[in-house]
């Protein structure tokens, strides 16, 4: 790992171990579990004006499609012309193709730490205190493989796949009658990746993968009320 990226590993690694050492007289045995629980939750908390942001250019871009459809079919045979105009809208709308991937893209350095901080057996020149920790008996540490049978995997990965579920539902409803056989199909497996997700991890990064695909089914309800 280049070296300018071992400062923040040392950091959240002395920050999670003194979390799990706090949170030890409450939680005993699950206090690593619940460290990585609460770190995500502040995580997410952080990103909700992100989060507004998102919610607020994918309404944007919904009311927008028609204008996008007429302007597809008008310029089809011009891709330049097809790109400007697409870009002159988007600009008079204030949105963009990509808007709502701002907090998956902006959770992407916490994800990277949590996967390191339970992949590596020394962290800041010292043993890794946080593979102690486990959950039903499994290491927090250990990946798909290993864990495969245990309690522990059975109960991620469930919770994993319904979670998922709600996410589908919530992404089917939001596609308008215009939406093609194929974006609604995506719509509706594409939560389930998480479940691959889970499957290459350390358990630990698989709580996190569980824990904020949770905030964000119950996120995307309340902003879209």
């Amino acid at each position: 790992m280049p070296s300018f990226l071992e400062a923040p590993v040392a950091g959240a690694y002395h920050l999670l171990t003194s979390l799990v050492s706090t949170l030890q007289p409450l939680t005993g045995a699950y206090a690593a579990v619940s460290a990585i629980v609460l770190c995500t939750l502040v995580v997410r908390l952080c990103l909700v004006p992100l989060s507004v942001r998102a919610q607020r250019g994918l309404k944007a871009r919904a009311a927008i499609m028609p204008q996008l459809k007429q302007l597809t079919e008008r310029h089809r045979g011009n891709p330049e012309r097809l790109q400007r105009e697409v870009a002159k809208l988007q600009s008079e709308s204030g949105t963009t193709l990509f808007a709502g991937f701002l907090p998956t893209l902006a959770q992407l350095p916490f994800f990277w730490l949590m996967y390191t901080l339970f992949s590596r057996t020394v962290v800041a020149g010292e043993s890794n205190q946080l593979l102690s920790g486990s959950l039903l008996g499994a290491p927090l540490g250990v990946h798909w493989p290993i864990f495969a049978g245990t309690p522990a995997f059975l109960a991620v990965a469930v919770l994993v796949a319904v979670v998922a579920w709600f996410s589908a539902r919530f992404q089917v409803r939001q596609l308008d009658a215009s939406a093609t056989t194929l974006s609604r199909r995506l719509a509706q497996l594409l939560p389930y990746g998480t479940i691959l997700t889970v499957a290459f991890v350390p358990l630990a990064a698989g709580l996190y993968v569980l824990t904020t695909t949770a905030w964000t089914v119950v996120e995307r309800t309340i902003l879209n009320r």
